[in-house]
């Protein structure tokens, strides 16, 4: 096969789309077993160490919501390779961090592009293949996000452990580098050149930046608080966010009156499927924390090394792409309760881990991590179904964006409070006790979303 024919193969492509793909889900996973490296080498506190995951998640969830409508706008391959540029340049800033302040700055970076950079890996797919050709497609895009469930935090390990070119924790972002360049060279002769729609010609820039910029501000004072505990600076704060977000609610729907384009129409939450979907994938991806707690458990309580604790979440990855690929028969068969199946098989798992610090055996340290990634797994693929159910394809796409805005937000949210909880109770105690009381809320918080996911119907 000569190389133009490889080149124009849309299977190549799809190979080259999810190469970029995995870059975004992957550094979240692959830094969380790096913080306590990170921390020691920039001289981070606890606060700028939560920092680093939740103000990357927090940017990534608010501008993949008009991350397709940029697509729209100037092209979806032309904005797919700026996002994909964007975020192996963040990815360098991050390598080459001198500073904590450095190092947040490349994550928010990394956020925003990789946001602007995903939606159109599913826009360009939609286009290239045929629908009896989609399932399969489908599958490999999201089996591309179990793997770096599965094996980015073990892969992290290795990275530092083999310690290339003496670079440290540095190659987990530098190793981005060539990655994403070799696949922007071969996008650019690869993916189709899409046409621009134009039926949309704006995008809600200041909607965006008002909104981001509320979220951050109310998770600042949250991952400060294991620091500098609660002040008058951090009611402050909390006041701004509130304020920022009810006049971003204000600005929607004024938009709304004057027909221009809205980053969140709210007309949409008057489908209670979705409405009460939000709340659980909040809820839900609280969750986010206990990948940063767990891997500062192994090393710092238990003394693990990288490799040891890079390993040890292998059996979650398994039991999530295990659940994933059958969750499709399991949705069939129970329908709305394969997501109470999956929240309680979550919760299950917290709790059975939990249960574990305390009579530590580590058998029932793997079953309980393979009955978490089990639970996340079916979850997932439970609550994104369930959600869309019953509301009109003129707002499928806004639906699915806030679907995922909700996950990262929820994700954010969690290793800010939650975060701060575990090291303030570190600090006074000790890391094991901090990761019980982590385990703990997390039981509880899925304990409450199970509850509001009875409330969501099969239509």
């Amino acid at each position: 096969m000569t190389l133009r024919k490889i080149f124009s193969n849309k299977w190549f492509a799809l190979f080259i789309l999810l190469m970029a793909t995995i870059l975004s889900p992957l550094d979240f996973y692959i830094v969380n077993l790096a913080l306590p490296a990170i921390g020691k080498s920039l001289e981070a506190n606890n606060s700028q160490l939560q920092m680093i995951i939740s103000f990357y998640t927090c940017a990534y969830a608010v501008f993949q919501i008009s991350g397709a409508r940029i697509g729209d706008i100037f092209g979806k391959k032309r904005v797919f390779l700026f996002g994909l540029l964007g975020f192996i340049l963040s990815s360098v800033v991050c390598g080459l961090a001198i500073s904590t302040t450095m190092m947040i700055i490349g994550r928010i970076l990394q956020g925003v592009f990789g946001a602007i950079m995903i939606p159109q890996v599913l826009a360009i797919l939609h286009v290239i293949f045929q629908d009896k050709q989609k399932t399969k497609v489908m599958a490999l895009y999201s089996f591309t996000f179990g793997l770096a469930a599965a094996f980015g935090q073990y892969l992290g390990a290795v990275l530092i452990q083999w310690n290339l070119f003496n670079l440290g924790w540095r190659i987990i972002f530098l190793i981005n580098l060539p990655i994403g360049l070799l696949a922007f060279m071969a996008g650019l002769f690869t993916l189709p050149k899409s046409e621009i729609n134009q039926g949309v010609s704006s995008i809600d820039s200041l909607g965006s930046i008002v909104l981001v910029v509320g979220l951050i501000i109310g998770i600042y004072p949250l991952v400060t608080l294991s620091n500098t505990g609660f002040t008058l600076t951090t009611a402050m704060y909390f006041i701004l966010s509130i304020m920022l977000l009810v006049l971003f609610v204000k600005l929607q729907r004024k938009r709304k009156q004057q027909e221009r384009s809205v980053l969140i129409d709210l007309s949409v939450f008057k489908y209670s499927n979705l409405k009460y979907g939000i709340i659980v994938c909040f809820l839900y991806y609280c969750s986010g924390v206990f990948y940063l707690a767990f891997g500062i458990y192994l090393q710092e309580e238990l003394g693990w090394g990288t490799i040891e604790a890079g390993k040890a979440i292998i059996p979650f990855g398994i039991g999530f792409l295990c659940s994933s690929l059958v969750s499709s028969h399991l949705n069939t068969y129970f329908k709305s309760k394969a997501l109470i199946i999956g929240l309680c098989t979550y919760a299950l798992g917290f709790a059975l881990m939990l249960f574990n610090l305390y009579c530590f055996s580590s058998v029932l340290l793997r079953i309980s991590l393979l009955i978490i990634g089990c639970g996340m797994g079916l979850t997932l693929a439970s609550v994104v179904r369930l959600s869309l159910k019953g509301v009109p394809s003129a707002f499928a796409g806004l639906a699915s964006g806030l679907i995922n805005s909700a996950l990262q937000i929820g994700s954010a949210f969690g290793v800010a409070a939650i975060g701060s909880v575990f090291f303030i109770v570190a600090h006074k105690s000790d890391y094991s006790h901090a990761f019980g009381i982590v385990l703990l809320v997390l039981t509880i918080v899925q304990l409450i979303a199970i509850g509001f996911s009875m409330l969501i119907k099969e239509k």
